[in-house]
């Protein structure tokens, strides 16, 4: 689909589904973090973060420029590579964003996977800018997954929806696999919180 249609579908998606906010939303008087989520849950994440001034870090790939074309539609500014293909770059641009007080998005499971697997780019951009990390997911009570590596998901018009901020994490601390692992568990309470959300709330 062409950017346009892509922001297109999400402001209709936004409009049409009865979105909660669980630890969130974003706020601009919110301390600068980097956004950790899925490269499956992209589609909705820009509804969470109205008028975010950060930047988002997406891939050089194909589909990433279709990404970065979309998002700059709902009103997020990105930053073109990752931390290994136009790394050194892009890498630097974020480091800059961060120290003019910018908070920073990332997918640490992008551009091509494992699906849902930590790679450690998150990780490393959080020791270089002395950020927190903070995972978001969003799970809606209807929806439909692609044929894609990551099962993209699609939320369904007129269901209702949820937003699951988790708590900061702080690896300043912590040795790279200590802190991959701590990601990683973030990232799954997060997304098994948002997902079960629905399911709790009928039983």
């Amino acid at each position: 689909m062409a950017p346009p249609v892509v922001a297109a579908l999400h402001r209709f998606l936004a409009a049409t589904i009865r979105w909660e906010f669980v630890g969130g939303p974003w706020k601009p008087s919110d301390p600068p973090y980097i956004l950790c989520f899925w490269h499956a849950r992209i589609l909705m994440m820009p509804h969470a973060f109205r008028g975010w001034t950060g930047r988002m870090l997406i891939s050089e790939h194909r589909d990433g420029e279709l990404i970065a074309q979309a998002v700059a539609r709902l009103g997020i500014a990105s930053v073109r590579g990752s931390t290994t293909r136009g790394g050194a770059r892009a890498v630097m641009q974020m480091i800059r964003a961060a120290r003019q007080g910018m908070p920073l998005g990332i997918t640490p499971d992008g551009p091509r996977g494992p699906r849902e697997v930590v790679q450690p780019g998150a990780v490393w951009l959080a020791r270089k800018t002395g950020l927190p990390l903070r995972a978001v997911c969003y799970a809606t009570s209807r929806h439909v997954r692609l044929n894609t590596w990551d099962r993209f998901y699609v939320p369904l018009p007129f269901s209702r929806g949820v937003f699951v901020f988790s708590d900061y994490l702080d690896v300043s601390g912590m040795d790279e696999d200590e802190a991959l692992a701590a990601l990683q568990r973030l990232m799954d309470e997060t997304q098994a919180k948002a997902d079960s959300w629905f399911a709790k709330r009928a039983g």
